[in-house]
């Protein structure tokens, strides 16, 4: 008599999904985010998915009021700590909504400071734009610099106009659509400085006493997606407008250990075991040292690619996490694109498609990203570029 299939016996099936595990396709994941995910951290999730540190149960049906959770909460806020040598006159939160969810929270909790209720916005690309346009909903936003017609540069500090009856002043550490960066904390003459580092969190040191809030949504260096880190100065506390979500009041939340309500416990807990890597794997530093490294290997190549890669960002505010380029010519030929982005999928290279709203190709070298992943693109755009580059562009 055959057996049914899901009949068959556990041990058989645990060694027919371990072979199924031992024939994964070798896939580079060069996505914006969610992003890859250190392959350690991956397996350990996977040996701990069913059954949680010996309890008997997975962290995804764990209470967030037991006491195995609180100290996953407990260890990931030390582990952040150290990592970032963050003082003890800030908090650590952990929430939901997102980046996104940030650009309302922050005006509704700290616009409020100052009589006046306004603040100071850089605007360097898509999600600084998006923030202020948020905040203008809450009180007066005042836009420090001239407007841009693209976004390609960080405007000339002379040219910012900083208004001191602004609450706070906002900025974008790492505009994931367009590849700038900031590689400097702005000067705010004793303002209070609020950035959002959702997308080059944790890949160098910081000096976190030099802001009043940080935020940044995990699904890009630190974690999956579900979570966002928010550190707040104790003294910007209480101070949320009455119009203020309870479940966005950073007091309220601050105040329950960020268990108001139920948190996302499977994402704080990934959290954790991608702070652990980070730490074990020389820190901060050690971070900026590879994001460096993988970075200037494609900058590189367009670079010495005589136009025919071309990353329209200057070269004094180019992203080491999210690198735009176009080929084959200045706006980018779409058809030569496609052939670049149907090949390299081929060869195992995925999520390398600009962002809907710039086009081209986007490559995005997260903390995970390794150094060996970035070669094997390196080489591809090499190849591709000895293949098709037209004869009047080489030397």
């Amino acid at each position: 008599m055959k057996t049914c299939s899901h009949t068959r016996p556990l041990w058989l099936q645990h060694s027919e999904s371990t072979v199924h595990a031992m024939e994964k396709k070798n896939t580079i994941n060069f996505g914006a985010g969610p992003a890859k995910l250190p392959p350690s951290v991956l397996l350990q999730a996977q040996n701990e998915l069913l059954d949680y540190s010996g309890i008997g149960i997975s962290v995804l049906e764990m209470s967030h009021r037991s006491a195995d959770f609180t100290k996953i909460v407990n260890t990931t806020e030390n582990l952040l700590r150290e990592l970032l040598n963050i003082p003890e006159n800030y908090k650590i939160l952990f929430l939901q909504g997102g980046g996104t969810g940030q650009f309302s929270a922050v005006p509704l909790n700290l616009i409020g400071l100052k009589e006046d209720r306004c603040a100071d916005y850089v605007v360097t690309g898509a999600w600084s734009a998006k923030a202020a346009k948020e905040a203008e909903k809450y009180g007066k936003v005042n836009v420090v610099h001239p407007k841009l017609d693209k976004y390609t540069s960080i405007p000339d500090k002379s040219s910012w106009s900083l208004n001191p009856s602004a609450s706070y002043v906002y900025y974008c550490c790492n505009e994931t659509v367009h590849g700038v960066e900031f590689n400097f904390i702005p000067d705010t003459k004793d303002m209070v400085i609020v950035s959002d580092m959702s997308s080059n969190f944790l890949s160098r040191p910081l000096d976190v006493s030099k802001f009043g809030l940080i935020f940044a949504g995990a699904q890009k260096n630190i974690g999956c997606a579900g979570v966002t880190v928010v550190i707040v100065r104790e003294d910007l506390l209480g101070k949320a407008l009455k119009e203020c979500p309870i479940v966005l009041d950073y007091q309220v939340q601050a105040g329950n250990n960020s268990l108001y309500n139920t948190p996302p416990c499977f994402s704080i807990y990934i959290m954790n075991l991608v702070l652990e890597w980070i730490k074990n794997n020389g820190g901060t530093e050690a971070m900026e040292k590879l994001s460096q490294k993988k970075s200037s290997l494609i900058y590189d190549i367009i670079n010495s690619s005589n136009g025919f890669y071309s990353c329209p960002v200057d070269v004094d505010c180019r992203s080491r996490m999210n690198i735009p380029f176009r080929l084959g010519k200045g706006e980018g030929d779409e058809a030569l694109e496609k052939l670049f982005l149907d090949k390299a999928s081929k060869l195992g290279m995925i999520s390398l498609k600009g962002h809907r709203s710039v086009g081209g190709i986007r490559a995005s070298l997260y903390n995970a990203v390794t150094l060996e992943d970035t070669e094997v693109l390196a080489a591809y755009m090499k190849e591709f570029l000895k293949d098709h580059q037209p004869s009047e562009m080489k030397n």
